[in-house]
């Protein structure tokens, strides 16, 4: 299917590293990837678990999701994979195991899933000093999850060589980080020019300085995706409902929240490609992940890609309403379902389905959501 190709989609310091570890070479085991191991942080759109493990009652954990490919929960929000897990999936990696879940080195042979529901990239105390409830913000912020990745690598590598040989070929998915800093005062009724606004080149500061602690470790790839298009979710479009026709696009997101979506994203975009590699860490490169671009392609032209239109902005899974997510946490055994999750781009209000999680992945692994795109260093 062709598709529209997003302006400014990359930012990459170097070119592309095309060394001789890559797939196809002769010492390397049949389907072997062109990464050793994959690892991963982040908030919801990649927890595959680590919520699940320190909160046993949450709803993660409850039919219907996980329905549509595990056939049961697992710690997912959502009715299937993940990105992250399209992205292992193409680089021939298992799934990742959540860094709570896991307990011995052979655990995270292949990677590591760090990311945690809820996560900001701010510490817990900044929302903490904000004056924020934090019943439903948990304490692993970006740096609580650069700890985690920290204490695997020393697990994983005794000596610094080894390390420095684990760093160099590994990819690296950076991200989605900084939505829920948003987020949580958003739900808690801050004000949005006084509170909210004000803290996006506080959370890009945090992702800058999470990129080059992985740069001092030895990375070479990092990818790091920008935020998704907030005023296409059902949850913000049932919060923030207008009578104003002029306060919607021609596909009926809200036009404020997705331009306060693009400053973040644009924001990250500059501070990518302000970056530059130390002297000493040469060969390292940073590869934007548009995930907003994916997203608006397919809320946009649904059918195109194989959604249902009158649906492309209501949740699968809800409790009902015009969009089916009247309240935060709508999904759970009792909801409103539908009966094709692959038609919806929005799983559960505020996450999407395994099917737009798809595409998305597939624009990041073969482009045009990311340039070069992730598989093309595995083509060299």
């Amino acid at each position: 299917m062709a598709r529209v190709v997003p302006l400014l989609l990359l930012l990459l310091l170097v070119v592309w590293p095309c060394p001789a570890a890559s797939a196809g070479r002769n010492d390397d085991p049949p389907g072997a990837s062109c990464y050793k191991r994959l690892f991963s942080l982040g908030d919801s759109i990649t927890d595959a678990g680590n919520l699940a493990s320190v909160a046993p009652n949450t709803s993660v954990l409850a039919f219907p999701y996980g329905e549509t490919f595990f056939r049961r929960p697992t710690g997912r929000f959502c009715d299937g994979r993940l990105i992250v897990d399209f992205i292992a999936e193409a680089l021939k990696l298992p799934f990742l195991t959540p860094f709570l879940a896991g307990k011995t080195a052979a655990d995270f042979r292949q990677g590591a899933n760090f990311a945690v529901s809820g996560a900001t990239a701010l510490s817990q105390q900044f929302f903490k000093d904000m004056g924020l409830d934090l019943a439903i913000l948990p304490p692993f912020s970006l740096d609580v999850q650069l700890e985690w990745f920290k204490r695997v690598l020393h697990l994983l590598g005794p000596t610094e060589k080894e390390r420095q040989d684990i760093m160099s070929s590994s990819l690296f998915l950076l991200g989605e980080i900084g939505i829920n800093d948003y987020n949580h005062p958003f739900f808690q009724n801050r004000s949005f020019v006084d509170e909210i606004r004000p803290l996006v080149p506080k959370v890009i500061e945090k992702i800058e300085n999470a990129t080059k602690v992985l740069f001092g470790l030895g990375a070479k790839t990092i990818v790091v995706p920008g935020t998704i298009p907030v005023g296409c979710m059902p949850r913000y479009l049932t919060m923030f409902q207008s009578d104003n026709p002029g306060d919607y696009d021609a596909a009926g997101c809200i036009r404020w929240l997705n331009d306060f979506a693009e400053e973040h994203n644009r924001a990250l975009r500059r501070m990518l490609g302000q970056l530059r590699p130390r002297d000493d860490h040469p060969g390292v490169a940073v590869v934007y992940a548009d995930y907003y671009g994916a997203i608006l392609e397919i809320t946009r032209n649904p059918l195109k890609h194989g959604f249902r239109k009158d649906v492309a902005l209501t949740a699968c899974c809800g409790d009902g309403g015009p969009h089916n997510s009247g309240t935060l946490i709508a999904c759970n055994a009792t909801s409103v379902l539908c009966p094709d999750p692959s038609r919806h781009i929005s799983w559960d209000g505020v996450h999407l389905t395994e099917a737009a999680y798809q595409f998305v992945a597939g624009g990041v692994l073969d482009g045009p959501y990311a340039a070069p795109p992730i598989l093309s260093k595995c083509r060299c």
